[in-house]
């Protein structure tokens, strides 16, 4: 009977991955139809995943389409700068900056390679107990330091994405301080310095509070993203979420600002 209650919750989590990945396609797709004609006088920062690991599902993101990606952005007129231009100086409007959360593999094998070609600057924040491996299945899915350090030495800005990838708006105030200071202390152990760049899991309006604000800048981060532009907590610094369906007519909306309002999970 374990076995069957396990096979049958299984199926129901498929079927709303599923479901959800469908929303999201239509919701894009839709959205792409009558992108905003307001004016942006500020950069904009992009948030990736993974690229070529389908097992990540909406946030994979295609080698060749990212490479389209870049060239489409080169193409009408932007420069690619690091986030923390944007984030610190409000960039101008033809300024894009890439980011990557997680830490996956394939942002050591395949972005940085691509990236590296067309001299683009970027930023890695890192969920510090998957590069640690503290379980096996970890290390086949996520970056080791040694693959962080040879990033840093390629001039990539290396962040912090907490300990464990939780959830800030379900966690207490102990699990938040160990979260963030505990992953500025797992920085420094490894790599000789404690990261003030901060992207929050999940980066949604949902996912932050006042506390967990309070508890970054405790912990000492000077720079929070998120991964709305609109809809992000007050103080976070907003970022355009890239998804597995963003084509050459959906990346175009996207630089104009049809997703400005979105949320993936709202």
């Amino acid at each position: 009977m374990r076995n069957i209650a396990k096979i049958a919750a299984r199926s129901v989590g498929l079927r709303r991955t599923h479901v959800a990945a469908a929303r999201m396609f239509f919701e894009r797709q839709g959205l792409a139809t009558f992108p905003p004609s307001r004016p942006r006088n500020v950069g904009r920062i992009l948030c990736y995943h993974s690229i070529d690991e389908p097992h990540t599902g909406v946030n994979d993101v295609r080698a060749k389409r990212f490479r389209e990606q870049i060239e489409l952005a080169l193409d009408t007129g932007h420069r690619f700068v690091p986030a923390q231009h944007i984030a610190s100086q409000g960039g101008s409007r033809d300024e894009l900056a890439i980011t990557f959360d997680d830490g996956c593999k394939s942002v050591l094998t395949r972005a940085a390679k691509i990236l590296k070609e067309y001299r683009v600057p970027w930023t890695l924040f890192v969920v510090t107990n998957w590069s640690s491996h503290r379980e096996s299945w970890m290390r086949d899915r996520f970056i080791d330091w040694a693959g962080i350090e040879s990033l840093m030495k390629d001039g990539v800005e290396i962040g912090s994405h907490t300990r464990t990838h939780p959830d800030f708006g379900q966690i207490d105030p102990e699990r938040m301080a160990d979260e963030l200071e505990g992953s500025r202390r797992d920085f420094e152990k490894k790599l000789g310095f404690a990261p003030s760049s901060f992207a929050i899991p999940l980066g949604q309006s949902m996912n932050w509070t006042a506390p967990a604000a309070a508890a970054a800048r405790k912990a000492g981060y000077k720079f929070i993203y998120a991964q709305s532009e609109r809809k992000r907590p007050e103080g976070t610094i907003a970022r355009t979420f890239v998804t597995r369906f963003d084509n050459r007519r959906i990346f175009l909306a996207l630089l104009s600002g049809a997703y400005d309002n979105w949320e993936e999970w709202v």
